[in-house]
């Protein structure tokens, strides 16, 4: 397989996840997401971020982070996210201790 064609496959396989956190599964919280993966939309934002900053694009954080949620951050918060536990808490709390 050729460079170009990886780099598509890979990129369409970035977008199906996408599409599955943000549209299929958007009742899935970060933190959950966190406690069982150890990565989040956040995080997939920020890499995006860094990706761009490799190339010497300059993104900001709300700038990739709308990119990756289709809005702003905040309203996507509104909409779908939901305070953490304490057991959601405790279990992040568990599985970041370094």
């Amino acid at each position: 397989m050729d460079n170009e064609t990886r780099t598509e496959l890979e990129a369409a396989a970035f977008r199906r996840l996408r599409k599955h956190l943000m549209e299929d599964r958007n009742d899935v919280q970060n933190i959950d997401l966190m406690n069982l993966a150890g990565f989040c939309r956040n995080c997939l934002s920020r890499w995006y971020q860094e990706a761009a900053a490799e190339r010497g694009i300059d993104i900001s954080k709300e700038d990739a982070r709308e990119t990756f949620y289709g809005m702003p951050y905040d309203q996507w918060k509104a909409a779908h996210q939901t305070e953490a536990t304490p057991e959601q808490k405790a279990a992040f709390e568990k599985s970041h201790q370094h």
